[in-house]
């Protein structure tokens, strides 16, 4: 029989294998296996039929739906079992490494355990999903802008600005000139957005603009201050809800664990027993150069909660930092003139 699945199978298995390692280890607590709902016998140690199904799910997983020949997988199976018993004869299973990894290998098993009960005990309703599509999908985002901007560093800046362009001045020109954002090098154009892209000053203003229109007064973010020129703004076509169900059932999941993880963390007597680190110094920020529909402006969407020991970025230091794209984001409308392909809804949040 041809080996050489093995390699395959192992490789990035070490989670898988010490399960298997934990259920020998433990056997007087494990089910027995019956030869009825066998696929093998190893030494007189059955295999179960569950363990040929766990298999063939992993390996469909890993490699995104393609499958093997059972008896291949039976091989892997028989193979792990010698492994074990092995080990077992010289007693690795009682090295203080091995117990400790076999710990681990429990408490994240079980720390999925309980994720998954309460999600199977709280179900994403159609009402969340309606919610969240209303929010992310339709509603603003069903409209998209086009401006152009002028960042500077102070009120009175902007202000002098604003005085300039009411006697006439070129918009493009003076961000060319003063703008600080990398936009400016382009007139300060943003392209395209949907209100939700932008930070809610901004984005409040640009709506409540006409088309031709720049802010009579300026607009101040945590980047600095803004003079604001809405140049259009069109319908966009979105895709209907059930287009993106998929997308948003694992985004509203990640949120609700978070809030599952926040409450018992509320609930929790927790110590942290290493010493603090000293903070450290940050250096300058410098600017970025321009790239293509990033801007200091752009707010950052929810990006994923990995759970169970979530952690949230940290706060942009500078416009640079806030017009990197997040990891992951709900899902976005498609552009008017493409077929609806909504963004993959990803994992946590980040502050805007």
């Amino acid at each position: 029989m041809n080996k050489r699945i093995i390699p395959l199978l192992l490789a990035g298995s070490g989670l898988l294998a010490a399960c298997d390692a934990q259920q020998q280890a433990s056997a007087p607590a494990a089910p027995a296996v019956n030869k009825a709902d066998a696929v093998a016998e190893v030494n007189g140690q059955y295999i179960s039929k569950s363990a040929l199904a766990n298999l063939e799910s992993e390996i469909a997983e890993r490699s995104q739906g393609q499958t093997f020949p059972k008896d291949k997988l039976v091989e892997e199976l028989v193979q792990r079992e010698l492994l074990v018993q092995e080990a077992l004869k010289k007693q690795l299973d009682k090295s203080p490494e091995i117990v400790e990894k076999l710990e681990q290998a429990k408490r994240s098993l079980l720390a999925q355990a309980a994720l998954q009960d309460y999600l199977k005990a709280k179900p994403i309703t159609d009402e969340e999903m309606k919610a969240e599509y209303d929010k992310n999908v339709g509603g603003a985002n069903s409209m998209e802008y086009k401006a152009s901007h002028i960042l500077v560093k102070t009120k009175e800046e902007a202000e002098k600005l604003i005085q300039e362009l009411d006697k006439g001045a070129n918009f493009k020109e003076l961000a060319k000139k003063n703008s600080t954002d990398p936009a400016g090098a382009e007139g300060g154009d943003l392209g395209w957005f949907v209100q939700t892209q932008m930070v809610p000053p901004f984005s409040e203003a640009v709506v409540a603009l006409e088309n031709g229109k720049y802010t009579k007064t300026p607009i101040e973010t945590q980047f600095g201050w803004h003079v604001i020129l809405r140049e259009d703004a069109r319908a966009q076509a979105v895709p209907p809800l059930e287009a993106v169900k998929e997308q948003l059932v694992p985004f509203l999941q990640r949120q609700r664990i978070q809030t599952m993880l926040e409450t018992l963390r509320s609930q929790a007597k927790v110590e942290i027993l290493l010493p603090k680190e000293a903070p450290k110094a940050e250096p300058a920020p410098a600017l970025a150069p321009p790239a293509e529909s990033a801007s200091p402006e752009q707010a950052a969407p929810p990006a994923d909660t990995a759970a169970p020991e979530a952690a949230k970025p940290a706060e942009p230091t500078h416009a640079a930092d806030a017009a990197k794209p997040a990891e992951t984001e709900a899902p976005k409308p498609a552009e008017p003139d493409a077929a609806p392909a909504p963004q993959p809804a990803e994992a946590g949040e980040a502050k805007q």
